[in-house]
């Protein structure tokens, strides 16, 4: 096995987004020329990769905990954690194409189908936008969808209906999901349920506490009808305990980034408990081939029905879920020619959105002063 080197591939966004978002690339070459490819950031590179350099890429789950062991002392979280994920899926790509079938056969999967469910990141786009973004879902046939809020609830609630309306021409009953990502505190999320699931029913709220209140979120289950669902942030399987031991989640959930080991783990760990897991998207869909693999599949979320630029991806998109190929490994080949360099400056990041935690997140009990632009003041002036 050699060493691999570092690309970025970059994605457009959809609709009226002119921002790019980087998607990091791992290549990992071997001695007998077969390469691996891995999605996700991996800045801890230098520090993991000597963990299995050397060896036989095909002991997949061995250089996996072998990976865990060499990081344990300072830990395996976060950027370490993913760096660890992009390595796994570029190791079992490399086994799949040894076996020169598509990962979704070496793990075992009967069929190549994901079901899956719509969610386009939409919060910053107009009504008008949202309909036209999840009318592309409905024509491939897409019956759930994903709506990100949990501030504005007049604002909130018609945008729901939009999705529903717009989804409804596959389903007489779409499946609707609400991602609060954190931003609630325990009786802002029950209000705030509440008051949707009086006009509406919830397939689940996801994310309405911060990932570690399994005390919260078990106490939430018994206040609210939809199931709640979170995981994706948590990294490695003891993070998942406390919340499956309180019976805090109905859904669990599980990053892409974080690699096909880890969540073929995490739904070993959920299937235990009687509980279905949940993909949570990123660029590609790499652990598609695993979700199809495992017996306690939910759903997969799909974020964009189109790849980023500089990778050509064995997938498509019909019947309301992800179709996977036939090209041996992940089914990702990737054309350098089209990618950045590794030491490129990267696009500058959107300073507002969901990925960022807003101010007073969690703090929102009485009402919140009215915001009136004002160029001339730094976050605007209130009234």
């Amino acid at each position: 096995m050699g060493r691999g080197d570092r690309h970025e591939a970059v994605a457009t966004g959809v609709l009226h987004r002119l921002l790019a978002t980087p998607v990091p690339v791992l290549i990992i070459e071997t001695d007998s020329g077969i390469e691996g490819v891995g999605l996700g950031a991996h800045a801890d590179i230098a520090r993991v990769f000597p963990a299995i350099e050397g060896d036989d890429p095909r002991s997949v789950m061995a250089l996996y905990d072998r990976m865990l062991d060499w990081v344990f002392k300072a830990g395996h979280s976060g950027s370490t954690f993913g760096t660890i994920g992009a390595v796994d899926m570029a190791l079992w790509d490399i086994k799949a194409k040894a076996a020169d079938e598509p990962l979704w056969r070496t793990l075992g999967a009967r069929e190549r189908f994901v079901p899956g469910y719509a969610s386009g990141l939409e919060y910053g786009l107009t009504d008008e936008d949202l309909a036209v973004l999840y009318g592309r879902f409905a024509d491939r046939g897409f019956k759930a969808g994903k709506l990100k809020g949990g501030r504005d609830l007049d604002r909130d609630l018609p945008r729901l209906e939009i999705m529903r309306d717009v989804l409804s021409r596959n389903s007489r009953r779409p499946a609707l999901m609400f991602d609060a990502n954190e931003s609630w505190n325990h009786a802002q999320a029950a209000r705030y349920v509440a008051a949707i699931e009086e006009r509406m029913d919830l397939t689940w709220v996801e994310e309405p506490l911060r990932r570690w209140d399994a005390a919260g979120m078990a106490a939430l289950r018994g206040k609210v009808r939809a199931a709640i669902a979170s995981g994706e942030n948590l990294t490695g399987l003891e993070q998942y305990r406390p919340l499956l031991d309180a019976n805090a989640v109905d859904i669990v959930q599980v990053g892409n980034v974080w690699g096909i080991t880890h969540l073929l783990r995490v739904a070993t760990l959920a299937h235990a408990h009687d509980l279905p897991v949940s993909p949570v998207a990123y660029n590609a869909n790499p652990v598609a081939h695993a979700a199809a693999a495992v017996p306690n599949l939910l759903t997969f979320e799909v974020q964009d029905l189109h790849f980023p630029v500089g990778l050509d991806v064995d997938q498509q998109f019909d019947d309301g879920g992800i179709v996977l190929g036939d090209s041996p490994g992940i089914g990702i080949v990737v054309d350098e020619s089209q990618m950045s360099p590794a030491d490129a400056a990267a696009p500058r990041p959107a300073a507002t959105g969901p990925h960022i935690r807003p101010e007073r997140a969690a703090l929102r009990l009485v009402a919140e002063p009215d915001v009136i632009d004002d160029p001339t003041h730094r976050g605007g002036r209130t009234r």
